[in-house]
């Protein structure tokens, strides 16, 4: 019998949103919590819901014999896990949850109907539960490091914190093999004429953004044999045959020495990929980024985050304005891609701040930008900081940390304006310098600008209550 169904709450079926954007990746964490413990001797199957439905999960849920369950749980699935923790409890299952929501959540969650609440990494710890529950002794649980529970009063109580894993060498490789990976790359290619996988090179990041969680992996750097992980991408290359990664650390250029080894086992092997990942404009230097183009870097993603170096130190980001626009030039001369991640309506912006934010990325020209509100994670300082002015829209089961209402803050409706500003804006720097400058497009452009500054303007006043 399975010792242990892992799953999670993600159903690309079930969200529009997602339905339009279609780039799914495999649930690395589960796969590697899976691999850990098969590694072990346990049983472990996992019941990926990706391309799955809430009604085929609880079915098999009401219809097998219960064991245990565990389920990834992150702030965008906060609702559909919920679901699935009621239905597994009536059906019988013994419930684990963890992820980066559950570690700040952990007395709701549990009052949703988990058994146990695993902080951090799981690998250690789920191993732990397990080995005390194929020895029936419900009180050694009460003893492992890691985790939360109630007691038979509803008392929460949380066990010592452990430590992460220091040698991620000695983990197996995620256990892909448990799900269909060649529907995953299949999807992207039949979506975007290329089909994509990821891996990771470390886990964490040890850098102190004020609104950045670290729930699972701590304020920690830990990297894996840069020749181990040139095996991996030989394997998956060979296995799935796709047409490009996605490199899914925090942030893959941290550490410069491993980035060369890296590359130059690389090319010793002769492998190239086209690829994608995440850094920071400090981590980025004309030799990186030779290194990022020789082994098949088509775009990088900067958190940029503000135009104002005001707000950037106040979110403790640890970058300039001009290393962001610097980064963005060196990426351009290699043929790289950039795309800049921007947040609106963090603590203490002004009207001048957006203002700085608008020429910043009208400057830098980079490739893609996505722009969000910023939202406060349960957990971070940015939350603490500004706790007492929260206010939850929906009830806390069928809602995320986005819909929180922060009072006194600008309006939904004064960021809408900021959004169209920058669009235009950038739209217009894009053409100033071509052919276009003059025509009808740069014209409507112009009077696009001048209607969402006066829209920015005329909402500036306005402040959630």
């Amino acid at each position: 019998m399975v010792e242990l169904l892992l799953t999670h709450g993600y159903f690309l079926y079930e969200d529009p949103k997602e339905l339009h954007i279609l780039k799914p990746y495999a649930p690395l964490g589960i796969l590697y919590l899976c691999s850990h413990l098969r590694k072990q001797g346990f049983k472990v199957d996992v019941f990926d819901t990706t391309f799955s439905s809430r009604e085929t999960l609880f079915k098999h849920l009401r219809t097998e014999t219960p064991s245990v369950v565990g389920i990834y749980a992150n702030l965008m699935t906060r609702g559909n896990v919920v679901e699935i923790l009621k239905v597994a409890r009536e059906a019988g299952w013994k419930i684990i949850v963890g992820g980066p929501e559950p570690g700040a959540y952990a007395l709701e969650y549990l009052q949703a109907g988990a058994h146990y609440v695993v902080f951090g990494e799981g690998e250690l710890t789920t191993q732990d539960l397990l080995e005390a529950f194929r020895a029936t002794d419900t009180a050694a649980c009460t003893r492992i490091p890691g985790l939360a529970y109630l007691d038979a009063a509803g008392n929460m109580h949380e066990t010592a914190q452990r430590n992460q894993i220091a040698d991620l060498d000695s983990q197996p490789w995620p256990a892909r093999h448990a799900i269909d990976v060649g529907r995953y790359v299949k999807t992207w290619r039949d979506a975007h004429g290329k089909g994509s996988v990821n891996f990771i090179t470390a886990r964490g990041c040890p850098y102190k953004c004020r609104w950045c969680s670290h729930q699972v992996f701590g304020q920690t750097h830990r990297r894996r044999d840069p020749l181990l992980v040139v095996d991996e991408v030989e394997w998956l290359l060979h296995t799935y045959s796709p047409d490009m990664v996605w490199i899914s650390d925090d942030v893959f250029t941290i550490n410069h020495q491993w980035l060369r080894v890296y590359a130059g086992e690389m090319r010793r092997r002769h492998l190239r990929i086209p690829f994608e990942c995440i850094s920071r404009a400090d981590r980025l230097n004309p030799e990186m980024l030779d290194l990022l183009a020789e082994l098949g870097c088509f775009r990088i993603w900067i958190g940029s985050e503000s135009g104002s170096q005001r707000i950037l130190d106040s979110m403790d980001r640890g970058v300039t304005i001009e290393q962001v626009q610097r980064a963005v030039a060196m990426s351009r001369e290699r043929g790289i891609e950039s795309g800049m991640f921007l947040m609106w309506g963090y603590e203490g912006e002004e009207l001048e701040d957006i203002e700085a934010t608008i020429k910043h990325v009208s400057i830098s020209k980079p490739d893609i930008f996505f722009t969000t509100v910023s939202y406060p994670i349960k957990g971070t300082p940015y939350y603490k900081k500004i706790a007492d002015r929260l206010v939850q829209l929906k009830p806390w089961g069928v809602s995320s940390d986005r819909e929180i209402k922060i009072k006194g803050r600008h309006s939904q409706k004064f960021y809408k304006y900021a959004d169209k500003l920058l669009q235009d804006e950038v739209q217009l720097a894009r053409i100033a310098d071509t052919s276009e400058a003059e025509s009808d497009r740069a014209a409507s452009l112009r009077r696009d600008i001048m209607a969402a500054r006066a829209g920015l303007l005329s909402t500036s006043m306005e402040v959630e209550a």
